[in-house]
């Protein structure tokens, strides 16, 4: 037997909850790494990479991009997939998490749509982060460095 889901009793139509996909980048400078800061709750004020919801229809790589060019001001060029990561970490979150590792191609650094800050940090000596996620991910990228 499946999960139960809301249904039309009339019709059959039944209601998928579908999941919630988030796409990001991380770009390290040597031992830096490029974090804005947040303007919105959750964790208001806290440093993330460079993140968003993917839209309907939007290629994941692509929103990645987006929300870089968004939130940074830079145009960035994807390298590949650094990690995917699952699991609600709060109630308005994502349940999939795609991370490209991406370099800079353009652009001036300046925080805008939904961050206030923008900069980078050595991943020795990092602000205080947002989410579990981005923890899990700057370890994965400070041993990848090792």
């Amino acid at each position: 037997m499946g999960e139960k889901r809301p249904a039309c009793p009339s019709c059959g139509w039944v209601h998928y909850e579908d999941p919630k996909v988030a796409a990001g980048v991380l770009i390290l400078r040597g031992r830096e790494v490029l974090l804005v800061r947040r303007t919105l709750d959750p964790y208001l004020g806290h440093w993330s990479i460079p993140a968003g919801f993917v839209n309907a229809f939007e290629d994941p790589a692509a929103a990645a991009l987006r929300e870089c060019r968004e939130e940074t001001g830079l145009t960035a060029e994807l390298d590949g997939l650094f990690d995917m990561l699952t699991g609600r970490e709060h109630m308005r979150g994502s349940d999939i998490f795609l991370v490209y590792q991406a370099h800079v191609l353009s652009g001036t650094l300046q925080a805008a749509d939904d961050a206030d800050e923008v900069g980078w940090f050595s991943l020795d000596a990092l602000p205080p982060l947002a989410f579990d996620s981005t923890l899990r991910l700057l370890e994965k990228a400070r041993s990848s460095l090792s």
